[in-house]
């Protein structure tokens, strides 16, 4: 047997001694910088994302922040109403843009204001601060239909000027007890 050619023969199919097998990425120059490169644009990418985020964050949470000074001063603005509601004359119960009072309404913001007026739903230009829809006396229970309270509609609009945010709040405002008979509508 002729050992020489069957070692030659082993070589080439594979059967011989191994050769090194280079890596794959080995033979190539510029990789290390192409990687790089590709790992800044995701760094850039992700904190581009963050930012964004974090900086709609803070505007939403600055506008509810406004939009809850706006609530704030319509609900002050309810409670004024309540507590100085003129049923005999009750164009004298409106306010416009009433500045909060910082002794009583803490915090006050400058920016923060309310405006009474008439109703929105069920109204005509002859009616008012009365509902056009409804009952206009509500009845007290146990009592004949002589005693009750009168029902008014109001809207309370509170405003914040520094970010222009507005609230709305429409309120039925009830006055009684009241002599029923001599009320119409």
């Amino acid at each position: 047997m002729n050992w020489a050619r069957l070692s030659k023969t082993d070589e080439r199919a594979g059967h011989g001694p191994e050769k090194k097998r280079k890596p794959l990425l080995s033979g190539k120059k510029g990789f290390a910088l192409v990687a790089a490169l590709m790992a800044i644009w995701l760094l850039t990418a992700v904190g581009v994302l963050v930012f964004t985020v974090s900086t709609q964050d803070i505007r939403i949470s600055g506008r509810l922040v406004c939009e809850k000074r706006a609530f704030s001063a319509a609900e002050t603005g309810l409670h004024w109403l309540t507590r100085n509601f003129n049923n005999y004359d009750p164009s004298a119960s409106a306010a416009s843009n009433q500045k909060l009072d910082p002794s009583a309404d803490t915090p006050a913001d400058p920016h923060d204001q309310y405006t009474i007026g008439p109703g929105s739903t069920g109204l005509s230009s002859t009616t008012g601060w009365y509902p056009t829809s409804g009952p206009a006396t509500i009845w007290y229970a146990g009592f004949d239909n002589q005693w009750g309270r009168t029902v008014n509609t109001a809207r309370v609009t509170g405003t914040n000027t520094a970010c222009r945010s507005e609230v709305q709040i429409d309120s039925g405002v009830g006055y009684g007890p009241i002599y029923t008979p001599t009320i119409r509508r």
